[in-house]
C-alpha cells in the first residue's frame, strides 16, 4: 500500500476513534453491577428470620453514577421464587424491556437463572432515585438507592454540601411477607393485608423498638458542616413524616429533579418518593434523634395502622458529655395531621431556570379524568356468592395477564389485553360525598393507548366510595410529569384550572392524590413503550389499583422502542399473590 493511501487510512482511523470518544462523552460512562438475590438471616425485634435480599444487605447496594451515564445490572436469582427489579423513576428512554414490573414488561427471573438490565436515565435526570423488586411484596426487603450526581464538570444548583448520606425508610415484617399476604387474601373475602411490625432507618428499627437499642443507626457529623440527606421512602403502605430534633431541613430535590429550596422543620414523604434535603449541623454538640412516623390519611377511628416510631441518631463528633438519651424531634407531626401534610406538599416548585428549564405542555391533545377508589367485587364460586376487596381506576380493577403486556404488544399477540381503558368514569356523582350510589367495578386488563408526542392532562379524583377516603401515591413508569394543581372536593372543570401553575410546577414521578381531593398533572408522551401507572401502597396495587399506558412509536428509529434483548425471562406459573379471576361472574354491587 502506498504512503498516501496509508496516511489516508490512518487519518480516517483517528477520525473514527475521535468520533467514538465524542459519542462516549455525550452518552456518559457505563457502569456494571452484579446483584445476587439470595436468602440471608437477619435479627430484628428479638427474633431471627431468613429473607430475600440483594448481596446479603438490607437495604441493598447503592448505585452511584453521574448524569448521562448508563448502568448494566446482572441479576442472579438464588432465591426460591421468581423476582423482577424495577428502576424507580428512571425514564428508561425507549427501553421498556428493562423497566421491570412483572406482568407488564417482563415475566419474573426464575430461581437459578439471571437477567441483565440496561438502565437508561433520561438526559435531565439528576438527584436521588431508587430500585426495588416489582413482583409480589418482595420489595419489602429488596430495594436500594440510586444516586445520580451532576455530570462531570458541573455541580449542584445549590452550595455543594460537605458530605452526603443515603437514608432509606423501610418496613419490617416478623414473618415472610409474601406468605403473610397470601394467607391474608385466602382467609376470607374481606381480609385486609398485613401491617408491618416496625419501620427501619437504614435497616434498623431504632431505640423504641424491642431488642433494638444497641443496633440503632448512627450518623456521625461535624459541627458547622452541611450534609445532604438522600431520603428514600421504601415503606410498603405508609406515607411518612420525618424530622430531626433541633435541626431545620432545606428541601432541594425530589424524585430525581431539583426544586426551589425551602426550609421546613419536617417533611412528609410517600412510598415511592425520594427527597433530597440539606441539614446544617449548627446545634450544641450532642446526640439528636432523626425520627419518622406514619402519616395516616384514613378515618381516625380506624385503629389498625402502623403506629410505631422509628429512630436513628445524629451524633456530633467532639469532646462532650453524651446525654442520657438523645432529644426527640418535638416538631414531628402527629399521625392524623392532614392539613400539616398538605401544606408541606404545596411548597414544591421547579427551579425553572435556564439550566433547569420547565416545559409544561400547553396545547393538550388528550384529557383524562380518573377516579381512584376502593371497591368490592361480587362473585360466585361453586354456588356461593361473596365479595372480594378490590381497588380501581375509573371502576376498572386491573387483572394481571398470564403474558406480559409488552411482549403481547411488541409481538402483536391478541387476547392479552384490550385498549379501552376509559378516559372518564362510567358515570358521575358526588365522588367525595357520603350518599354513595352502587358502584360497578370490573376486573379486566384494559390499557390506554397514546400516540407519540401527545400532550396529556390527567385529573386524578379521590373518592369516598365505601367510606374509605385516603391518600393514594400514584407512580408512572418511564416518565416524569408536572403537577400543575391540586385541591379538595370534586374537581371543578370551570374554576379549578384557573389556579393551575404553568410557570414552575414541581416535576415528579410519584404524586399524592389527597384524601377526598384531586390532583392535576401534564406530560408529553414522547417515550415510546409500555408503562405502568399504579398506586405505590402495595395493598392497593395487590387489589388492582393500576393500569397501563402504551405509547406508540413516533415513526422513526430514533422515536421507536429499542429492539428487545436477545434473552427475556420466559413466562412461568403466575404469582400466588394475585386476585382470582372472577371475570365470568362479576356483578354490580
Amino acid at each position: 500500500m502506498g504512503s498516501k493511501k496509508m496516511g489516508f487510512f490512518l487519518k480516517l482511523l483517528v477520525l473514527v476513534l475521535m468520533s467514538g470518544m465524542l459519542v462516549c462523552s455525550v452518552q456518559g460512562d457505563a457502569h456494571y453491577y452484579d446483584f445476587v438475590l439470595k436468602k440471608s438471616n437477619f435479627t430484628r425485634l428479638c427474633s431471627t428470620k431468613s429473607m430475600l435480599t440483594v448481596n446479603e444487605s438490607f437495604p441493598g447496594p447503592v448505585i452511584r453514577i453521574h448524569r448521562g451515564d448508563t448502568v448494566y445490572v446482572n441479576v442472579q436469582n438464588e432465591g426460591d421464587y421468581g423476582v423482577t427489579i424495577h428502576w424507580h423513576g428512571v425514564e428508561q428512554t425507549r427501553n421498556p424491556w428493562s423497566d421491570g414490573p412483572e406482568y407488564i414488561t417482563q415475566c419474573s427471573i426464575q430461581p437459578r437463572t439471571n437477567f441483565t438490565y440496561e438502565v437508561i436515565l433520561g438526559k435531565d435526570q439528576e438527584g436521588t432515585l431508587w430500585w426495588h423488586a416489582h413482583s409480589n411484596w418482595t420489595r419489602a426487603t429488596v430495594h436500594g438507592a440510586i444516586v445520580v450526581l451532576p455530570a462531570e464538570g458541573t455541580t449542584y444548583p445549590y452550595p455543594k454540601p460537605d458530605a452526603e448520606e443515603v437514608i432509606v425508610l423501610a418496613s419490617w415484617f416478623e414473618g415472610d411477607v409474601n406468605l403473610l399476604v397470601q394467607e391474608a387474601l385466602l382467609q376470607n373475602s374481606t381480609s385486609s393485608t398485613p401491617v408491618s411490625d416496625a419501620y427501619t432507618i437504614n435497616g434498623q428499627p431504632g431505640d423504641f423498638a424491642a431488642c433494638s437499642n444497641g443496633t440503632t443507626y448512627r450518623l456521625l457529623v461535624d459541627y458547622g458542616k452541611t450534609y445532604l440527606l438522600r431520603i428514600v421512602n421504601a415503606i410498603m403502605n405508609s406515607e411518612t413524616f420525618f424530622a430531626i430534633s433541633g435541626h431545620n431541613l432545606t428541601v432541594v430535590g425530589t424524585d430525581g429533579t431539583y426544586t426551589k429550596p425551602f426550609v421546613t422543620s419536617f417533611i412528609m414523604i410517600t412510598p415511592g418518593q425520594t427527597m433530597d434535603v440539606l441539614v446544617t449541623m449548627d446545634q450544641a454538640p450532642s446526640y439528636y434523634y432523626m425520627a419518622a412516623r406514619q402519616f395516616v390519611s384514613e378515618n381516625p377511628e380506624v385503629p389498625d395502622f402502623d403506629d410505631s416510631n422509628v429512630t436513628a441518631i445524629i451524633q456530633y463528633r467532639g469532646n462532650y458529655t453524651p446525654p442520657a438519651a438523645p432529644s426527640f424531634p418535638a416538631n414531628l407531626p402527629a399521625y392524623h395531621q392532614l392539613g400539616v401534610a398538605y401544606s408541606f406538599l404545596s411548597q414544591f416548585r421547579s427551579l425553572a431556570s435556564p439550566e433547569h428549564p420547565v416545559n409544561v405542555p400547553l396545547d393538550i391533545t388528550t384529557r383524562m379524568y380518573i377516579t381512584v377508589a376502593m371497591n368490592s367485587v361480587v362473585y360466585e364460586d361453586e354456588g356461593t356468592t361473596g365479595t372480594y376487596i378490590a381497588s380501581s381506576l375509573n371502576n376498572i380493577s386491573f387483572l394481571n395477564p398470564e403474558m406480559d403486556v409488552l411482549q403481547a404488544y411488541y409481538r402483536h399477540v391478541g387476547g392479552v389485553y384490550t385498549t379501552d381503558f376509559p378516559d372518564h368514569p362510567s358515570y358521575y356523582f358526588n365522588f367525595t360525598g357520603y350518599d354513595m350510589p352502587s358502584d360497578v367495578t370490573m376486573q379486566a386488563t384494559k390499557v390506554k393507548v397514546l400516540n407519540y408526542n401527545e400532550s396529556v392532562e390527567i385529573i386524578f379524583q379521590g373518592t369516598n366510595v365505601q367510606y374509605t377516603p385516603e391518600d393514594h401515591p400514584l407512580h408512572l413508569h418511564g416518565y416524569t410529569f408536572y403537577v400543575i394543581g391540586s385541591g379538595y372536593g370534586v374537581f371543578d372543570n370551570e374554576t379549578d384550572p384557573q389556579g393551575f401553575n404553568l410557570v414552575d410546577p414541581p416535576e415528579r414521578n410519584t404524586v399524592t392524590v389527597p384524601q377526598n381531593g384531586w390532583v392535576a398533572l401534564r406530560f408529553v408522551a414522547n417515550n415510546p413503550g409500555v408503562w405502568l401507572w399504579h398506586c405505590h401502597l402495595d395493598r392497593h396495587l395487590t387489589w388492582g389499583m393500576d393500569t397501563v399506558f402504551i405509547v406508540k412509536d413516533g415513526g422513526t428509529p430514533e422515536t421507536s422502542i429499542l429492539p428487545p434483548p436477545a434473552y427475556m425471562p420466559p413466562c412461568q406459573d403466575p404469582s400466588p399473590i394475585v386476585l382470582e379471576d372472577f371475570s365470568d361472574s362479576v356483578k354490580a354491587w
